[in-house]
């Protein structure tokens, strides 16, 4: 009888385990796809390539992409390859860490640039240039990417570099084990993470309220604390992640017998679907963008149709 309710425990737990990365993985290829139809429309279309709005939109799309294909490849080899090369692991954690936090930034240099346009045009084209544009998304990686190069230090410093020739289980967890390590992760992030809370709050409060000061018109003024707020909704939930492990500790107390379940649906709500809404939401309300969308596809679907028409 014991090994009976054991037997259905193993197959109920690799059911689940099955669930769960078909689910990711599904997900994580729908939003891909999604994402990549706005991608294609940017890179068909020449007009978006000297504008700063779009060049600033494309960025954090594709880095979404990569956001969204590096964590469910994290989530997938949890399960599938429990013995990962520490270099390779460290190297995947990194470049998932840091497309992770670069949305939020993406987003803020979007709103001001936003502001520029509508509360200073006669200056949006001196300030707002293609290749400042391209130096802030340089600076975005820079900042956003040092965290983790903190982590790899701090792993460094405190483990041996035999590390290095070792393999382990592919999560933050497994690779940084010490308690110090831990410790000081967390320290960084969450000085990382108050720091552009403050920064992003404090921006957003000022753009809203210069846009609301800056114009007499009224649509344009609605015009304007419409867009800054569409980009406050978008990141919000982009940085709804950074409090995922709070609601799974919280959460995991209170029921724990579905503490893997909430994990998971918390993931997937806070890490995966924003990559899909926040660029869908914008590139749609776009109209410019969405004009161009349509005339792509369906000059794709039309040059079908002759074809096999012809045939």
């Amino acid at each position: 009888m014991n090994s009976t309710m054991f037997q259905y425990t193993t197959e109920d737990r690799y059911a689940e385990a099955f669930a769960k990365n078909f689910t990711t993985v599904l997900v994580g290829v729908m939003v891909n796809c999604i994402n990549g139809i706005f991608v294609f429309t940017f890179f068909k279309s020449s007009i978006f390539y000297n504008d700063p709005r779009y060049i600033l939109y494309i960025h954090m799309v594709i880095n979404d992409m990569l956001m969204v294909f590096f964590s469910v490849s994290l989530l997938v080899m949890a399960y599938a390859w429990p013995k990962v090369p520490v270099p390779f692991c460290v190297t995947l954690l990194i470049i998932a860490s840091t497309t992770h936090k670069n949305t939020p930034l993406t987003l803020a240099g979007m709103a001001v640039e936003r502001y520029i346009a509508i509360c200073k045009p006669l200056h949006h084209h001196q300030i707002c240039t293609v290749r400042r544009t391209y130096i802030l998304i340089t600076l975005i990686w820079g900042v956003g990417v040092l965290p983790g190069l903190a982590d790899l230090i701090l792993l460094l410093i405190v483990r041996p570099l035999s590390v290095f020739t070792t393999s382990s289980l592919c999560s933050t967890t497994n690779v940084y084990s010490t308690p110090y390590h831990e410790d000081q992760s967390k320290l960084t992030h969450g000085i990382y993470t108050s720091i552009v809370w403050v920064i992003l709050v404090y921006t957003y409060c000022r753009v809203l309220i210069a846009a609301r000061r800056a114009t007499t018109d009224k649509s344009s003024a609605k015009k304007a604390q419409n867009t800054i707020l569409l980009h406050g909704v978008q990141l919000l939930l982009c940085m709804l992640s950074n409090i995922t492990p709070i609601i799974d500790k919280i959460y995991g107390q209170l029921v724990p017998t579905l503490r893997s379940k909430i994990t998971f649906f918390n993931y997937l709500l806070t890490n995966l679907l924003p990559r899909l809404l926040s660029p869908l939401i914008y590139g749609v309300r776009d109209k410019h963008f969405l004009k161009y969308m349509k005339g792509l596809f369906l000059c794709r679907l039309l040059n079908v149709k002759v074809e096999s028409t012809k045939q």
